[in-house]
């Protein structure tokens, strides 16, 4: 991952940056930094301030093939802890994002699976699958995310009851509330949580206090969430109700 793009990544993880704070983490000068983030305020990304910067708040995330390489260790421990959850034969929603894509790869080897999904990165991963069933919605795919949103997306989820739906999301804010970048994400999400009979939350512990403008759900909305750490003390005051229900993927709850 470049420079810029661990700026911009920082930028949207904590709202905002100094230029000081970045240079020493990345081990470059204070020029080296404000050029980088001139040049991402110029291309509409950050907003100047003061010794930084802040993330312009919007309906983006960042590109898809950014966020695949990003913490690419702890969702695949998230994936592997999912995987003993799962049984043969069952039937699987799946969410859009990178998180679920991977806990999608890890299931392949799950005989007889039925999955539902709009992420086709999920798709493509268990299209190897012994016995598996994939069914997909109609619509437009939208690139380079290779996913599908829209109504026919709700319409598709609706008609099914699933085993267990496995879904990611865009962030995580101070009060367990769940965070996306569009409308579309949460309602999919959330159709796909009411119409399972358990769900499973999958997130790495960056997405605590990451930012994005759509709202939509709690954490402890779901039956299981599978995390690859605790996130800083300040969020024991929602964590801890949770119970054996938060899981970590690096270690016992």
């Amino acid at each position: 991952m470049n420079r810029p793009t661990k700026i911009l990544e920082a930028a949207q993880t904590h709202g905002r940056v100094l230029v000081d704070e970045l240079a020493e983490q990345l081990r470059v000068s204070p020029h080296t930094i404000r050029r980088d983030i001139n040049a991402l305020c110029e291309q509409g990304k950050l907003r100047r301030l003061h010794g930084g910067a802040e993330f312009i708040e919007g309906s983006s995330n960042l590109p898809y093939s950014t966020r695949s390489s990003l913490n690419v260790a702890a969702k695949r421990q998230i994936a592997e802890r999912v995987l003993d959850l799962i049984p043969d034969h069952a039937t699987l929603f799946f969410s859009i994002g990178t998180t679920p894509a991977l806990v999608a790869a890890a299931l392949a080897e799950r005989e007889g699976l039925t999955v539902i999904t709009n992420n086709l990165n999920a798709a493509l991963a268990l299209s190897d699958a012994p016995g598996a069933r994939i069914i997909l919605p109609g619509g437009t795919l939208r690139l380079p995310d290779r996913d599908i949103l829209g109504p026919q997306v709700l319409d598709l989820f609706r008609g099914y009851r699933a085993d267990f739906a496995i879904y990611g999301v865009g962030g995580v804010d101070t009060d367990g509330s769940l965070l996306d970048f569009n409308e579309d994400e949460v309602q999919n999400r959330q159709c796909q949580r009411a119409n399972a009979r358990a769900s499973i939350l999958v997130a790495d512990a960056t997405k605590f206090g990451r930012r994005a403008a759509a709202v939509g759900g709690t954490l402890s909305d779901a039956d299981h969430i599978v995390i690859d750490q605790r996130p800083a003390p300040s969020w024991d005051e929602v964590l801890d109700p949770l119970g054996d229900r938060l899981i970590l993927a690096g270690g016992t709850s």
